[in-house]
């Protein structure tokens, strides 16, 4: 409720908070804010009625104003400290009015002015915020307070001034955050989304929504917050992996590592969460990350679906793949699953900061080339000819036309075009496959530096092998193609090609992406050509109605729970039907 509209209620205005705040740029009435804050947590019974209010108010300033140093200095963690403690340890009291809410805006208070002043995080370390942070984390209230716990803990490990005062609890810190960024999806589903409107505790549903629209709501609204449960227990993960510590606690588990390559940021989740690809990214600079990834062919997989996608941390997922590429303890346990995925991306050129990508990959692909060790690999002839198609295209071609004339390449770019030509005409009739041929044909002849050429013909061949029932050819296809566009990840064509392919893979967030990609092109390009509304083409907005259904978060939690439930329910009816068909046997046996 906002302050104008609260009525003072006290006898005395030195009792008010809200009269107090009127006061509050005079040095008396910091003097009484200060005073006030002090005394909070052990307000009489008869002033609990207003606590809540108190604290709401507190909160809208903490989330409009959180550079505002007046209360940080009177405080205000001090306040919040108390009241966290309080909750936790007088259930007789949390339950008392609306104390109930108490603990969430506490810890929520603290986070807002953590976020982004390295001063208040100190003010906050030494008023003793982290005990009963750790109790919230520890999940002594529910996954709304856990949420925001680590939220808070997540701002003051980000700081060299305050992240001992973290790492005090260190073990268990990481211990907790990886549960909760592995289980929180499942726990949130199970607690509240998955659960009938009246069985939901109310003041989930009353912070969730503030009292606006139905379950719908409250059902997104959970989704936000669960994936800010992940993505701030991931954060907090960091906190600790950037700077060497607990590596060895967060690689133990293959399964966490599992989970942490299928926790996607970027566009799918939002513009400022990584995922869990940063923390991937941070354990392979770091030789037991890199031996602990390295075992776990899954994630290899992960990382090279992201170095192929069109996300925004593309790069992440490559410059894991080259790290543990680079390193002759990995190297072997990697280069069978990452050549594939590699060798698309051999003509990249620039994402984002990061300049001659493709040619990185190229070193790394073919650093041993002439000196493989032929022993340490399975499948042998599928990675010879992923480095004899790089070494061939990168090194002995470049090689060749650097000594060409520019009338010769030209004549070669000529030639090239006529062969695209036939194998258009070709697709054209439906000879699908006599035109993948010449399109082959015509990326053999066209010289590497008539990149947009290419990416067209690979765009088309790319389409034959969709149509050929050859997926996994269609998205190495694209995928070259997207490569050789300009910027990288926006030729439309081969968007919504590989699109299609990913789907028939059943690869629904890559999928998804694409075609968000395709989307989003599309729009920008025909926005420039006419000052028309756009028209989102039905077939995309089909895909990703489809997708988004398939890349629900909680879809995996309510699967689990749906077979949890199917299972007890066989094990309930076979009790009962063993007693309907034991019963005429036992009395048999008693009349012989």
């Amino acid at each position: 409720m906002p302050r104008e509209q609260i009525n003072c209620t006290k006898q005395s205005s030195n009792n008010c908070f809200f009269c107090i705040m009127k006061e509050r740029d005079s040095s008396t009435g910091k003097t009484s804010i200060k005073e006030y804050l002090k005394g909070i947590s052990s307000l009489d019974d008869d002033d609990d009625d207003d606590l809540i209010l108190v604290v709401s108010e507190l909160w809208k300033i903490a989330m409009t104003r959180p550079d505002d140093e007046d209360l940080p200095s009177l405080g205000i963690f001090q306040c919040m400290a108390n009241l966290i403690e309080k909750s936790i340890h007088d259930k007789e009291w949390l339950i008392k009015n609306q104390n109930i809410y108490i603990p969430y805006y506490a810890a929520h208070i603290i986070g807002s002015y953590t976020m982004n002043e390295a001063r208040f995080a100190a003010f906050a370390v030494e008023s003793g915020v982290v005990p009963p942070l750790m109790e919230l984390l520890r999940g002594k209230m529910s996954w709304v307070e856990q949420r925001v716990a680590v939220r808070a803990l997540g701002h003051l490990a980000s700081y060299e001034e305050t992240f001992e005062a973290v790492a005090v609890y260190e073990e268990e810190v990481v211990e907790l955050a990886m549960r909760l960024a592995s289980s929180c999806l499942e726990d949130v589903y199970n607690m509240f989304v998955g659960m009938p409107k009246r069985k939901r505790m109310d003041y989930h549903c009353n912070l969730l929504t503030r009292g606006v629209g139905g379950a719908e709501m409250e059902n997104r609204k959970a989704e936000e917050w669960a994936r800010q449960l992940q993505c701030w227990s991931v954060h907090l993960l960091n906190c600790f992996a950037v700077k060497e510590r607990s590596l060895g606690l967060i690689c133990k588990s293959q399964d966490f590592l599992k989970d942490l390559s299928e926790m996607w940021g970027g566009v799918l989740v939002n513009h400022t969460s990584t995922g869990g690809i940063e923390l991937l990214r941070i354990l392979c600079y770091a030789k037991i990350g890199r031996a602990n990834v390295s075992k776990s062919k899954h994630v290899v997989e992960n990382l090279c679906r992201i170095s192929r996608s069109s996300d925004d941390l593309q790069y992440m997922g490559i410059d894991c793949l080259l790290l543990l590429l680079k390193d002759p303890n990995t190297r072997y346990e990697v280069i069978e699953v990452a050549t594939s995925s590699l060798v698309d991306l051999i003509e990249l050129k620039n994402i984002g900061n990061r300049k001659n990508v493709g040619e990185a990959i190229t070193k790394a692909l073919v650093c041993d080339y002439n000196h493989q060790n032929s022993k340490k690999i399975k499948n042998l002839d599928h990675v010879q000819r992923g480095l004899q198609e790089t070494w061939g295209l990168k090194i002995e071609r470049r090689r060749r036309e650097k000594v060409m004339t520019s009338e010769k390449l030209m004549g070669k770019r000529v030639i090239s075009k006529l062969v695209k030509q036939q194998g258009n005409r070709k697709f054209s009739v439906g000879e699908i496959e006599e035109a993948a041929t010449k399109y082959t044909e015509c990326l053999e002849i066209c010289p590497l530096r008539y990149r947009s050429d290419r990416a067209v013909v690979y765009s088309n061949r790319a389409r034959c092998h969709l149509l050929l029932n050859g997926p996994d050819r269609a998205i190495s296809d694209a995928t070259r193609a997207l490569c050789l566009s300009c910027p990288p990840n926006s030729h439309a064509n081969s968007l919504w090609i590989r699109s299609q392919a990913y789907d028939i893979k059943g690869m629904a967030k890559e999928s998804l992406m694409d075609c968000l990609m395709f989307l989003n092109v599309c729009t920008k390009s025909k926005s420039k050509a006419d000052n028309f509304s756009v028209r989102i083409p039905y077939y995309a907005v089909r895909m990703i109605g489809k997708q988004m259904e398939s890349t629900w978060i909680f879809r995996d939690a309510r699967l689990k729970a749906k077979e949890s439930t199917e299972i007890n329910g066989k094990r309930h009816l076979k009790s009962e039907l063993s007693t309907i068909i034991e019963e005429p046997f036992a009395k048999q046996l008693e009349r012989d």
